[in-house]
């Protein structure tokens, strides 16, 4: 009698091994477009800006009051007349000794001053003199904004890679620049497969069939894609047949950088994407010691013979928490690389547990919690991989090691979903 041992199960895949081995596979995009700054929040620049000119481009006072040669001011009570009037957008004249001129916030510095007395610090003078007393003695460059302390000419005021901001915008435009060169948009085709799923909207809860599910990943994750600058083609619920996912397959591959799915990719699961996958391509489906989002596939289809590269595929787990997860900590950083962004490290901030955590796992777990009034973590009471609850009533994530239990008090490593959604 022969005895069939079971296979050894494969060590799990660290996070961080998963994370390096995924962008080890990225090449980034090299297609560019020029855009408008005013459409180009969140885009990738495909070049640095140069500045152009200086900001800001004269000497220009930084407070409301008047513009005075600091010699002329060696005690308070000085009495200087108000030579001229210098609004911001308005040119100056020189100004004359022993005179002051009244200037406003952004106006440009006349020639021969080199201090502002904020006009806090002034009285005017009664009578037909138009003149003022000065109360406080200047200091030379006192609320004086120097030509080009902001910007210098010829400086890279923004670097390649950089994901524009509001502020960046902003920036872009105070050099003069109406349009900006960016990185083409990755286009990601987004589907899911599996007879039990229904659209919201086309089937009422009342009359869902039993073990018929809506299907809620496919909306945040294609909100989660927009908000890295994807393209997002949805091709919606593919049948649950071999020929219809081969099919979505080719057509996904040939016009896009990255075909994302969920569900489907646990070890033992009954589902074409693997073999389609495999059969159009390559595909490693990995364990990755982390919890929620223990499955993990990645591979590629190959497209038509002019494409210099495959199209990318991954598969994210079906449970929507465990989706979420391992969107936010490998597919987005696998987007910023593919756009040649930069990798933004996780930077937790150390706050005190205000739960206990008595049961450690052997994954690396990352719990849902949200930050309370006395600068606390509280823990939502479900950390099962199916209550999306959890991510819409947390605001971060807690990042727990393999092996540690949590007691109350304890300082703890949390991540903000800001950081991580941004």
């Amino acid at each position: 009698m022969t005895v069939h041992k079971p296979a050894a199960r494969s060590p799990l895949m660290s996070l961080d091994d998963a994370l390096a081995n995924l962008l080890g596979r990225v090449v980034p995009l090299s297609a560019t477009e020029s855009v408008a700054t005013f459409d180009a929040d969140r885009r990738v620049l495909a070049q640095d800006l140069v500045s152009a000119l200086q900001v800001p481009p004269n000497d220009n006072s930084s407070m409301d009051g008047y513009a005075v040669r600091s010699a002329d001011v060696t005690a308070p009570g000085v009495v200087l007349s108000v030579s001229q009037r210098i609004a911001a957008g308005h040119a100056a004249e020189p100004l004359r000794p022993g005179t002051c001129a009244r200037i406003f916030t952004g106006a440009p510095m006349p020639e021969g001053a080199d201090a502002v007395v904020m006009q806090e610090d002034t009285q005017d003078v009664g009578g037909n003199i138009h003149g003022v007393h000065i109360h406080a003695v200047p200091k030379p460059g006192q609320w004086v904004r120097r030509a080009g302390e902001d910007v210098a000419r010829g400086a890279v005021v923004l670097p390649r890679g950089e994901r524009l901001s509001p502020a960046g915008l902003g920036l872009a435009a105070s050099l003069g620049l109406a349009h900006v060169p960016v990185v083409a948009r990755p286009r990601v085709a987004l589907f899911s497969t599996g007879d039990e799923l229904v659209m919201p909207g086309e089937v009422p809860p009342q009359d869902m069939k039993p073990g018929a599910i809506y299907n809620s990943n496919r909306f945040f994750l294609r909100a989660l894609l927009q908000r890295l600058g994807c393209d997002v083609s949805d091709l919606g619920i593919v049948p649950d047949r071999r020929e219809a996912t081969l099919a979505a397959l080719k057509t996904a591959a040939d016009h896009h950088d990255l075909i994302l799915t969920s569900g489907g990719v646990s070890v033992g699961e009954e589902d074409h994407i693997k073999p389609a996958v495999q059969q159009l391509g390559s595909l490693d489906l990995w364990q990755i010691g982390m919890k929620p989002g223990k499955p993990f596939a990645y591979g590629s289809v190959h497209r038509g013979a002019s494409a210099a590269q495959p199209c990318h595929f991954i598969g994210l787990p079906g449970n929507p928490v465990s989706s979420f997860v391992t969107f936010v900590l490998l597919v987005r950083p696998f987007l910023l690389k593919l756009q040649g962004a930069p990798i933004p490290r996780l930077q937790p901030v150390m706050l005190p547990a205000h739960f206990t955590l008595a049961r450690a796992d052997k994954r690396r777990e990352f719990l849902r919690v949200r930050r309370n009034a006395e600068g606390g973590l509280d823990l939502f009471p479900n950390q099962s991989s199916g209550v999306l609850t959890s991510a819409v009533w947390g605001d971060g994530l807690v990042d727990n090691p393999a092996g540690a239990s949590i007691a109350h008090g304890d300082s703890v490593p949390y991540l903000s979903f800001a950081e991580l959604l941004a």
